[in-house]
């Protein structure tokens, strides 16, 4: 087909997570109360950290972070399908999808490099404690996080980079509920097989090595401990736990999206929802609930809103 006689593809039509009707119902009733709640729960975190000075530590400055960008990569996602699902209306433009993409890649490839940093810490925090304070200090954090932006804004520019220009001239259907490469690719006019391969290797394997990257460093944090002294073992694994659970949460999916060789349409729109309505909501629930000074904060400033609710 001659590049002049492509019809130029200007929106593209989300197939969504089901045709039947009350099903479609159902799934409005719980991923809005589902996206509330991510809102609420990962915004209390932030607000918690930012007004409460007993927090400030590098450890709760990431924690905040991490939950800014949950929100963040909900809110490009959830609120839209929300929408879809309300009015039936499930359609996005070229440039929309385009935009969803890259604030994806952009918030993903910066969680990611967080994720690091957040190790990092722990692994100060539990083996070299003598040393926590000089390493960990408030230019490093900054530095850290400045960097985990910086990561995954190149990330994502050298994903889109390519895609962007990709002639495009029908069908024009993503059987999903947003915007993603794989995807996004497969509807063109050409063969992507390289450009497939190319975003293998730059999200399936850089997900794959700082999954395996991070597991090892936790499992040496551990074997450390232990060697120092038994009973320390069992505080640190409960420490570490929920890191742990965060990281598999978060990198299996991507993993499997990218990496797997026989994707099913049924699997990847499970893992989807995984990633952007379940995971939001348990990393404050894995992290904050389960941290004493986190809850006695949080019981704080609602206690404060509601007090100055009344008196408002």
């Amino acid at each position: 087909m001659n590049k002049e006689n492509y019809s130029e593809v200007s929106q593209f039509v989300f197939l969504g997570l089901s045709t039947y009707r009350t099903m479609q119902h159902f799934l409005l009733a719980i991923s809005t109360v589902f996206y509330v709640t991510i809102v609420l729960g990962n915004l209390l975190v932030v607000f918690t950290v930012t007004f409460n000075s007993n927090l400030h530590s590098p450890m709760y400055f990431f924690l905040a972070n991490l939950s800014f960008i949950d929100f963040c990569l909900s809110t490009l996602t959830v609120p839209k399908m929300i929408s879809d699902l309300y009015t039936g209306y499930r359609i996005i433009s070229f440039q929309g999808c385009v935009v969803q993409m890259f604030g994806l890649h952009v918030l993903g490839g910066s969680e990611m490099v967080l994720l690091m940093a957040m190790a990092l810490d722990r692994y100060v925090a539990i083996c070299k404690p003598l040393h926590y304070l000089a390493v960990m200090n408030l230019q490093m954090c900054v530095l850290l996080l400045f960097g985990a932006w910086v990561i995954g804004l190149i990330h994502s520019v050298a994903q889109l980079a390519f895609v962007v220009h990709l002639p495009f001239c029908g069908p024009n259907e993503i059987d999903s509920f947003y915007c993603d490469l794989p995807w996004f690719i497969k509807l063109a006019c050409t063969d992507t097989y390289r450009m497939g391969f190319m975003i293998t290797a730059n999200s399936g394997f850089i997900s794959m090595g700082t999954f395996f990257l991070l597991i090892i460093s936790y499992i040496y944090i551990l074997v450390t401990v232990w060697k120092r002294s038994s009973d320390g073992l069992s505080k640190a694994l409960s420490i570490l736990s929920a890191h742990i659970t965060v990281v598999v949460l978060f990198f299996g999916p991507c993993i499997f999206v990218y990496m797997w060789p026989f994707p099913t349409v049924s699997v990847d729109k499970f893992l989807a929802i995984l990633d952007f309505l379940i995971t939001p909501i348990l990393n404050p629930i894995i992290y904050a609930l389960r941290n004493k000074d986190m809850k006695v904060a949080m019981k704080r400033l609602s206690i404060q809103l509601l007090h100055l609710r009344k008196i408002s």
